[in-house]
């Protein structure tokens, strides 16, 4: 997916993983719209399918059922 999108490799991350093994891996940059507007956003390279990271949902509420076919829903929150 990040050779497809032309990702922009930006540095080399590192993570303790929940066995307690390290892993170091490549982080990328992309340009998002998000709420109609354009975000610059790390993506950390992963072997696994992509993930919606928590941070960028900051200000949302989200609604998942949990079932095979389940509804996704995510709805800004009013500010305050």
């Amino acid at each position: 997916m990040i050779t497809t999108l032309g990702l922009t490799w930006k540095r080399r991350g590192r993570a303790i993983l929940a066995d307690g093994s390290d892993c170091i891996f490549d982080v990328y940059e992309a340009v998002i719209v998000w709420d109609g507007q354009l975000l610059r956003i790390p993506i950390d390279e992963a072997d696994s399918d992509p993930l919606v990271g928590m941070s960028l949902m900051e200000g949302y509420e989200l609604t998942i059922q949990a079932v095979a076919g389940g509804t996704v829903v995510l709805n800004k929150l009013p500010t305050i």
